[in-house]
């Protein structure tokens, strides 16, 4: 299975200045020319003290000059992984458009104040799951998790007001590295990726495909 990329390449006189800047003119593009389904969905890739690796895929839920915010329950494996190892990879892979991005930095919670400034903005439903669910946690059926809900639903119906998890919110990802990837004709893609300075500047450089 093989697909020729696009002619389109990734010159580095059309990067913006930073990589935050370069990854919004990228995202605004992976959201508006469709085919894109979720472009703030990316893979989340943590290791714990022991070095074993694993992923997942979460929804990004801000970016700013300090870096990407996802949330999730400090007790799932991530946040555990996050709690001995700062260390982190994110990759967004918008296959539609033959783009990726991957970032390389460390995660830091996000204060309590933002955390339930962003819990607000959830659905009613997606409150309420935050709360049933023990993310990670082995259990025994479907069932166990529904009544969970459904004893939720009952304490706090739609219009209630469902307090924040104590034990849910979180993390930015502080990029050392961002990489913008785009598929080029015979797989000689272009690679250009912003490196942080000690300066807090940036260094760009192309890497072989």
């Amino acid at each position: 299975m093989r697909k020729q990329y696009r002619a389109d390449g990734l010159d580095e006189g059309e990067l913006a200045g930073g990589p935050m800047e370069q990854f919004g003119r990228w995202f605004g593009q992976a959201a508006q020319e469709g085919g894109v389904f979720e472009p703030n969905a990316m893979v989340v890739s943590t290791a714990d003290a022991e070095g074993r690796p694993s992923s997942r895929t979460v929804l990004m839920k801000a970016y700013d000059e300090q870096g990407f915010v996802f949330f999730t329950n400090y007790d799932s494996r991530k946040a555990r992984d996050l709690a001995e190892n700062p260390y982190v990879s994110l990759l967004f892979p918008w296959h539609a458009v033959a783009r990726q991005v991957i970032v390389s930095g460390t995660a830091r919670r996000t204060g309590r104040d933002e955390t339930a400034a962003y819990f607000r903005t959830r659905p009613h439903g997606s409150q309420l799951g935050a709360w049933a669910s023990v993310q990670s946690s082995v259990i025994y059926s479907r069932a166990e998790l529904d009544a969970a809900y459904a004893e939720l639903l009952a304490r706090y119906p739609e219009g209630e007001q469902v307090p924040v998890p104590p034990n849910w919110g979180g993390f930015r990802v502080a990029p050392r590295s961002v990489e913008f990837w785009q598929g080029r004709w015979n797989r000689l893609h272009d690679r250009l990726r912003y490196v942080a300075e000690p300066d807090g500047s940036w260094r760009v450089e192309r890497l072989s495909p």
